[in-house]
């Protein structure tokens, strides 16, 4: 169990590098004074560590909470819903760090250690994070800064992180990265594409060309990745950026809808309705409301 003075640390370090943005965001640290709206990423292989808060999001139909002292592994390209902070404020702000995980550090740690891989590879859950990882990443972070230094220490403390990774709960999921299938990536393409373009009607071939696949096995794949079809991704992706629109204009539902691709303001409204559990005025108007109260 990592030491009250390390964990201490490890929250002053990213709060220095988030607030001094000097030269390239080698690692990723995130810091924010108050909870966030729940809303929709895609995630590439990522680790990530929350140091002080808590956050959410639901993968397919789980849920998943990362608390203060835990990490994640995201092994793959994943489109995760209803992302949001939910513990953060001035006084104690939600603090991150972590790091976009890369195959090839990976893959030469398992060369000849293939043997010390232990956990489930399927799916995303929170692991506490063992004292010897949050060391490391004290040790990776003073080196904000110090260029030097991070070109000659920085690669190896990577290794370290992985290290730690790959001999802890979430083993398998580093090696599942490791062994990462091109095709995620070429998923990940359409999911960025369909992002870029979701009031567009969504054409299945057109999509499988671009993923470079058969029909068949773009839907297999693209399913496996986000764990909905891509009609109910665009959906999602559709209805979250409605939302957003809501926020700045709650009085005009059937132009949110229009804009973002429905043709008509009732189905707008139903799917909508589904979606966040009120009618797009009334949501809109309750974001806007919980946004400016105090506390």
């Amino acid at each position: 169990m990592p030491s009250n003075m390390e964990v201490d640390e490890l929250r002053s370090l990213i709060l220095k590098q988030q607030a001094c943005r000097d030269d390239e965001p080698w690692v990723l640290t995130h810091v924010a004074t108050r909870t966030t709206t729940p809303c929709d990423k895609v995630y590439g292989p990522l680790f990530a560590l929350v140091a002080q808060g808590s956050k959410r999001l639901v993968v397919g139909d789980e849920l998943v909470s990362v608390r203060e002292g835990e990490l994640m592994v995201v092994p793959e390209t994943t489109a995760a819903h209803a992302c949001h902070i939910d513990r953060a404020s001035e006084d104690m702000p939600f603090l991150g760090v972590g790091f976009v995980l890369r195959p090839e550090p990976i893959a030469n740690l398992l060369l000849d250690n293939a043997d010390v891989v232990r956990g489930r590879a399927s799916g995303i859950e929170a692991t506490r994070a063992p004292a010897e990882l949050i060391d490391a990443l004290v040790r990776l972070l003073r080196l904000h800064g110090r260029p030097r230094d991070r070109a000659v220490l920085g690669p190896l403390l990577e290794r370290e992180i992985l290290w730690r990774l790959l001999t802890g709960e979430q083993g398998a999921r580093l090696r599942q990265i490791a062994l990462a299938d091109r095709r995620l990536a070429q998923v990940g393409a359409v999911l960025h594409w369909i992002r870029a373009n979701y009031a567009q009607p969504l054409h299945i071939d057109e999509l499988a060309r671009l993923a470079g696949m058969s029909v068949s096995s773009f839907h297999r794949h693209f399913r496996a990745a986000t764990k909905m079809t891509p009609l109910q991704y665009q959906k999602r992706v559709r209805l979250q950026e409605a939302r957003v629109r809501l926020m700045a204009d709650p009085d005009d539902v059937a132009g949110a809808g229009f804009s973002v691709g429905y043709a008509s303001p009732s189905h707008f409204s139903r799917e909508y309705n589904r979606a966040f559990g009120a009618p797009p005025g009334r949501d809109a108007t309750r974001i806007r409301v919980s946004s400016v109260s105090p506390g």
